[in-house]
């Protein structure tokens, strides 16, 4: 018992009291090591999975449900509509185009009618916004 606390010296109190325990129930040191071994953070890919989860839980997550927002929003533009484009172009939609997937918007003070791509449409003015 001796030789066994003497290879022990730089473990921690708590560690201590398990390989005690280990030792007492007769699986000897090997048995107090493998015990030791057997928490879950002591491999040392534990805090990358760690980081990989709070990355996604931080970033993707937010990040695809900004996405979803948005291409519902593009999905259910229809005539009659105030936009804001990537650009900050603020006009109101005149056609949609179906098949090459545009947008036509009239934009004031004089009434031009601008083409831009669906996806250059990046929010929607509301009727309470606007007063």
């Amino acid at each position: 018992m001796a030789e066994i606390w003497a290879g022990l010296r730089g473990t921690s109190m708590g560690e201590l009291t398990l390989i005690e325990e280990a030792v007492r129930s007769g699986s000897g040191m090997t048995g107090a090591l493998l015990w030791l071994q057997e928490s879950p953070f002591s491999t040392p890919f534990a805090p990358i999975i760690l980081m990989v989860v709070i990355f996604y839980l931080v970033l993707f997550l937010p990040m695809r449900r900004r996405q979803k927002k948005l291409d519902a929003m593009l999905g259910g533009l229809k005539n009659g509509d105030r936009v804001v484009t990537g650009g900050g172009i603020v006009g109101t939609i005149v056609t949609l185009g179906e098949d090459d997937n545009t947008v036509t918007v009239r934009v004031k003070p004089d009434n031009v009618k601008l083409q831009f791509s669906r996806s250059a449409v990046t929010g929607l003015i509301e009727e309470e916004e606007e007063k």
